[in-house]
């Protein structure tokens, strides 16, 4: 069994006292309902499952009035033995976007307050796609806003990755340690922690995958299965997609490699097709990363905070979410060609996306940095409250647009640097190097910091 931080927020949602019902979602495949089934199972004495996909006739239990008991009522009918006791019943409404009716019924359920809710639905559901994009017979939009508490499920991160792999918090936390002290890793760690990185980008976290690299350590299989799951996402590019992005969608997914391995990797629609323009291709892009299936690095026009105002909306690169399917477009045989590291040029493609991949899985949005003289930086970031560069290195070298920006400050306002590579924690000057597996480290956490009390003695007559 593969454990996951959701688990964790799972637990606390349930804690709450005013909880609201849950909607999970994410990229199709990521362990939804996998995860929700084995929370139940483990937190409530009673738990009603139905998958709207798989069993359709039980969409009729949330026709006509929506009330709760009619509800029940209804569900009791459809699924014999069903138990529905107040406080002790979970209700797993999956493949929610099938049924936007039972969407709407959140409200009703959140109201009532007898029983709990989770619903998992692809991103592409919840975000209006297909038949959820419907109005109901008012005219109203079918969400319940403010009914509902929503999250972004991932494929697992690299975290996940080495629990999975066995490693446990201990090593975790002394590689953490490491990075928060800016000491070395010790070497056995540090040759076992790239080891497992490259197995990372290989396998990257959808769990079918990764479980079938723990169970087979076979490439051939690992591969097959990745190819399999990009013909699942294909084959949704033509079940949600609107008839005028259908035939470009597949275009822009499949030139995504390509796009990476230009020394400019600026995303170019001229590459997708010739002669292609943005007009063709924009909502082709916007597709693709509702689905979850990839992700824009915006051009920031200044390197200055907060980094979403500074983005220029047209200008953007595109990476894949996950690692496993950049891997999975590639020609068998690359992945060997990754453990032997004779990738050449093509490496630095591969690790400025297992950045993307690590910031993405933590919930950041991702932004670079590009003039027309030349300069660019892999990627900025938030990071200890000010705005951070992070330059992500296939070789040894000089990092030259991240040396002029820390030496123009005045320019710039950046002071800080983290370049990433095959090498050890260690620093010089500005520039923090550390390897490139404690990528998923360079977080931005929130402190517990108190707005201090007003003093409003002043106004008081």
């Amino acid at each position: 069994m593969l454990k996951r931080k959701i688990e964790t927020y799972l637990v606390k949602w349930k804690e709450a006292k005013d909880r609201k019902p849950l909607v999970i979602k994410g990229i199709r495949q990521c362990g939804k309902t996998y995860i929700v089934q084995k929370f139940t199972k483990e937190h409530y004495e009673n738990v009603v499952y139905m998958n709207f996909i798989l069993e359709p006739d039980k969409k009729s239990a949330f026709m006509g009035n929506i009330d709760v008991d009619t509800i029940i009522l209804n569900l009791s009918a459809l699924i014999p033995g069903s138990r529905f006791v107040n406080g002790k019943t979970c209700i797993i409404l999956d493949e929610i976007q099938e049924c936007k009716e039972a969407r709407t019924a959140l409200k009703s359920f959140h109201i009532d307050g007898r029983f709990d809710v989770i619903a998992t639905g692809s991103l592409l559901g919840v975000k209006g796609y297909g038949k959820s994009k419907k109005k109901n017979e008012e005219g109203q939009d079918s969400v319940p806003v403010g009914y509902e508490t929503a999250i972004d499920m991932y494929p697992l991160d690299f975290e996940e990755f080495l629990w999975a792999n066995g490693i446990n918090d201990a090593v975790i936390d002394s590689v953490r340690t490491c990075f928060e002290k800016e000491t070395p890793v010790p070497d056995g760690i540090h040759k076992a922690m790239m080891e497992l990185l490259y197995r990372y980008v290989i396998v990257g976290g959808l769990p079918e995958v990764v479980n079938c690299f723990l169970e087979t350590k076979n490439i051939e299989l690992i591969y097959k299965v990745q190819r399999n799951l990009i013909a699942e996402y294909e084959e949704d590019m033509v079940k949600y997609a609107d008839d005028s992005d259908k035939p470009h969608i597949r275009e822009c997914f499949e030139s995504i490699p390509t796009q990476l391995a230009k020394e400019n990797k600026k995303f170019q629609y001229s590459v997708v097709k010739k002669g292609g323009r943005a007009s063709q291709y924009m909502g082709s892009i916007q597709w693709l990363e509702d689905a979850g299936i990839v992700q824009r690095c915006y051009n920031t026009s200044i390197t200055e905070l907060p980094l979403d105002g500074n983005a220029i909306k047209d200008c953007f690169k595109v990476y894949a979410t996950d690692i496993g399917i950049l891997m999975a477009m590639l020609d068998y045989g690359t992945q060997i060609d990754i453990l032997k590291g004779n990738l050449l040029g093509y490496k630095g493609a591969f690790f400025e996306n297992l950045m993307a991949d690590f910031l993405c899985k933590s919930g950041q949005k991702l932004y670079y940095f590009h003039k027309e003289s030349g300069l660019e930086l892999d990627f900025l970031v938030r990071f200890k409250g000010e705005c951070v560069v992070l330059e992500v290195k296939a070789k040894a070298g000089k990092a030259k647009s991240m040396t002029t920006v820390l030496k123009n400050k005045d320019v710039y306002h950046v002071n800080n640097a983290i370049k990433l590579g095959q090498y050890n924690v260690g620093r010089e000057g500005d520039v923090f190097t550390i390897p490139l597996y404690m990528g998923f480290l360079i977080q931005d956490k929130l402190t517990d910091a108190i707005i201090p009390e007003v003093d409003l003695s002043a106004l008081v007559d």
